[in-house]
């Protein structure tokens, strides 16, 4: 079995100012200097503070990653933000596809296609999420949203990378819509076939060395309490955190759970 890192990846979404913002990241860069974690961190603010929070965590291993991005290099796209641009701020990482993109400004799978292909063109890791929603589960439909999310979302071919480094570019996240920010927490058992099912997909799309070394996160309420319960799970290589991610305290103790 490929040997995959956890990576613990803090999607702060429309919250922080500059202030707290910057505090929040450099205290979390201490830590890590301090006490080398068992695991990758990764802090995703706001764009406004992209630079601030990269100033921040320099030299700490901490990664930076942005929300989202457009899928052209630049152009006439009042509001949005490319790939290029995050890059150039300082990212390495970019979340695609979350639930509430989909939901709240109407993100087809084949949208998120597109836009990851641009995180790979400017050199950024995607971090495609995936996820059902509760009426999706309650019909019994989960594996096969999830299954057409992955289809339509991933790249059509498998990430660029040495193989050494495969999977590197692209990285799933595994978030029940019903489960984010609710307090609801997918059983381990369930989290298991969906991240066990996910995997299948990736070594059939990109062969069996690329898709078995692309890590799966989960997401969806994730906090100090369950993460060691979740990380234990397999295939499970970490977790893509919301609200606990902007507590410094809960967040650390999420990346100490990872074994």
């Amino acid at each position: 079995m490929a040997m995959r890192r956890k990576l613990i990846a803090g999607n702060w979404k429309m919250n922080g100012l500059r202030a707290g913002g910057i505090a929040l990241a450099g205290d979390l860069a201490g830590k890590c200097k301090a006490e080398a974690p068992n695991c990758d961190f990764l802090v995703c603010p706001p764009a406004h503070l992209l630079i601030s929070v990269a100033e921040a965590i320099a030299g700490s291993g901490v990664a930076l990653g942005g929300q989202d991005c457009h899928t052209a290099a630049s152009g006439a796209h009042t509001g949005d933000m490319s790939a290029e641009m995050l890059a150039d701020a300082g990212c390495g990482f970019v979340i695609l596809g979350h639930s509430e993109r989909r939901a709240d400004h109407g993100e087809s799978s084949s949208l998120v296609r597109a836009k990851a292909a641009a995180a790979e063109r400017a050199g950024l890791t995607a971090i495609v999420c995936v996820g059902e929603t509760a009426d999706e589960r309650e019909a019994g439909k989960a594996l096969e949203v999830i299954e057409s999310q992955v289809r339509e979302s991933l790249p059509e071919t498998a990430p660029e990378t040495a193989p050494e480094a495969a999977g590197a570019s692209l990285v799933v996240a595994y978030e029940p819509v019903w489960a984010i920010g609710t307090g609801l927490t997918a059983t381990p058992s369930d989290v298991a076939e969906v991240h066990a099912h996910i995997r299948k997909l990736l070594v059939e799309l990109y062969g069996n060395d690329t898709g078995s070394a692309i890590r799966i996160l989960y997401g969806g309420s994730v906090k100090p309490g369950n993460a060691a319960e979740l990380m234990a799970v397999g295939d499970v290589d970490g977790a893509l955190v919301g609200g606990a991610s902007l507590k410094l305290d809960d967040f650390w103790a999420i990346g100490r759970s990872c074994p």
